[in-house]
């Protein structure tokens, strides 16, 4: 069984999903009424998500909860990538995909990217375009936007050691 939790963020509604497994989906935008779920482990879950998206927009970085990635094996590469680079930075498209030994993947990380179904927590809007053009987003580009500057306001060097 499943359950889901409706977070209200600075960036509007957001929606985790979580299992017994782990959290397996963060959406934009409301997916329906909050739902407990019929398991502890699954709310326990969304707690941990929450936690992290406190943090999140707190201006830490966040602990992330367990996370249940659903995807081809590609995918995964890259949704494994994204986890990688660090809190404030970007990367274009061509870059993760030259770092997954994919060159001239560009293409293929954006479509892995557009189907990441971990916003925030898994950092697609690190991924930019080319010369630094922000590309698209599930959220949004102004989310995206937003979460960049969070992000870059919130840096290592702002927060204490």
């Amino acid at each position: 069984m499943t359950a889901r939790l409706r977070y209200r963020s600075p960036v509007g509604i957001l929606t985790v999903e979580a299992s017994d497994e782990g959290v397996f989906g963060l959406s934009f935008g409301d997916r329906g009424p909050s739902r407990p779920g019929p398991s502890a482990r699954a709310r326990a879950h969304l707690d941990a998500a929450a936690r992290a998206l406190d943090d999140y927009f707190a201006g830490r970085p966040p602990s992330l909860p367990p996370l249940v990635l659903q995807g081809s094996p590609f995918q995964k590469r890259v949704w494994d990538a994204l986890l990688a680079i660090p809190w404030g930075d970007t990367r274009t498209y061509g870059e993760v995909a030259e770092a997954l030994g994919a060159a001239g993947g560009a293409r293929a990380v954006g479509g892995a990217n557009h189907e990441n179904p971990v916003a925030i927590l898994v950092p697609c809007h690190r991924v930019v375009q080319a010369r630094g053009r922000l590309g698209g987003y599930g959220g949004g580009v102004e989310v995206k936007r937003w979460l960049l500057a969070h992000e870059a306001a919130h840096g290592p060097a702002l927060r204490p050691a």
